[in-house]
């Protein structure tokens, strides 16, 4: 796999960086909305949330420029849903979408106009869907909905006898019901009750479900995409979390002092600080390996399961060791580096539990091996 950056990737980061910069910088103390419309134009404004999206929809680029972004929105801990919006809904919408589809939740959305969010459940189904003469009824609930606190409109992943169903949602469908919820970082997250919402077959992503894969490339039914790129985005944002936290951390035992020399010289704060390193560099390379393949349309499913693990674990012993070596001052609400402890374990909740990525990966290579 080839782990240079390309130019496209190395453009749209100096200029999210800017722009997050920017933000930090008249932001010392966001709030915990989860969300800044404002932010949200200005990436809107400045071509980042469609540059990164196949034409015509947007600039021509994929799944690792995405990551790009997404990384640096992680540095910053910056209120934006590009993970749910861009990097699922509206990259959904551009492979699998109609164009009526991409002109009616896509394009709002990429102008920075309206929000979306994706409600996806994989191997636990928390909404079905049935026939309901031209349409589908969705009933069930699923909780913790990224972004679903201020989304316009709701990618949906229900499950049928014959398949799972991926269909766009609006928030005001009647039978919806979405109530905020607050995590451990912001208040950004709902609840989405479905009673026997009714969808219309054109708000159906892809086909429909008829028993058996879409075959599409190779890549499975559009609601594993979207699972995939999902996880994909989600890896990618605990990266830029860690390398920034780790920064700070670093700059942090180099400035404080205990017994007339920096905390950075005793061995037990270097040997802690080495391992973070570690952890760091294991999430970068584990992440862009599966982006990589991803982009290449080759299987990935294992380099997945590897980075979500890595993204999970990591993001556990990272994030301590910021606050065990910040010591008080690392749990203060007025200074930044709780904003990256609380969304390092975000990340490490949304990734899954670390363990059962490895049972997934020892399950794959097992079947691999013929075992």
């Amino acid at each position: 796999m080839d782990f240079e950056l390309t130019e496209a990737q190395q453009d749209l980061s100096g200029l999210t960086r800017d722009l997050v910069s920017a933000w930090t910088a008249a932001h010392p103390h966001p709030d915990t909305t989860g969300f800044d419309p404002a932010l949200w134009r200005a990436f809107a404004t400045a071509g980042i949330l469609d540059a990164a999206l196949p034409e015509p929809m947007g600039g021509g680029f994929g799944v690792l420029e995405q990551c790009a972004v997404l990384t640096e929105i992680g540095r910053a801990a910056a209120p934006v849903p590009y993970a749910a919006s861009v990097s699922v809904c509206a990259a959904a919408l551009a492979r699998f979408g109609a164009p009526a589809q991409v002109a009616r939740w896509a394009a709002p959305a990429l102008r920075g106009e309206t929000t979306l969010s994706p409600v996806l459940s994989g191997e636990y189904p928390m909404v079905t869907a049935t026939r309901d003469g031209a349409g589908w009824q969705l009933s069930g609930a699923r909780g913790v909905v990224p972004g679903g606190a201020h989304a316009a409109a709701f990618l949906v992943e229900a499950h049928t006898p014959d398949g799972p169903l991926l269909a766009m949602v609006d928030r005001g469908t009647a039978g919806v019901t979405v109530r905020r919820q607050r995590v451990v970082d912001a208040e950004d997250a709902a609840l989405l009750e479905f009673d026997r919402a009714v969808v219309p077959s054109v708000a159906v992503v892809g086909p429909e479900p008829a028993g058996s894969s879409d075959g599409t490339a190779g890549m499975g039914t559009p609601a594993a995409w979207a699972r995939r790129r999902s996880t994909l985005a989600t890896c990618a944002h605990q990266l830029g979390v860690l390398e920034r936290a780790l920064a700070m951390t670093a700059e942090f035992a180099v400035l404080r002092e205990q017994f007339g020399k920096p905390i950075g010289s005793f061995q037990a704060v270097r040997q802690r600080l080495a391992d973070a390193l570690i952890d760091v560099d294991a999430v970068r390379l584990s992440l862009w390996q599966a982006a990589w393949r991803e982009s290449q349309g080759l299987p990935a499913d294992s380099e997945l399961a590897v980075a979500a693990f890595w993204a999970a674990e990591a993001g556990h012993r990272v994030a301590h060791t910021a606050v065990h070596i910040h010591a008080g001052s690392g749990i203060y609400l007025d200074l930044p580096l709780q904003r990256y402890f609380l969304a390092a374990k975000r990340n490490e909740f949304a990734s899954g539990n670390a363990t059962s990525h490895l049972r997934v990966l020892g399950d794959r290579l097992a079947v691999q091996a013929g075992c």
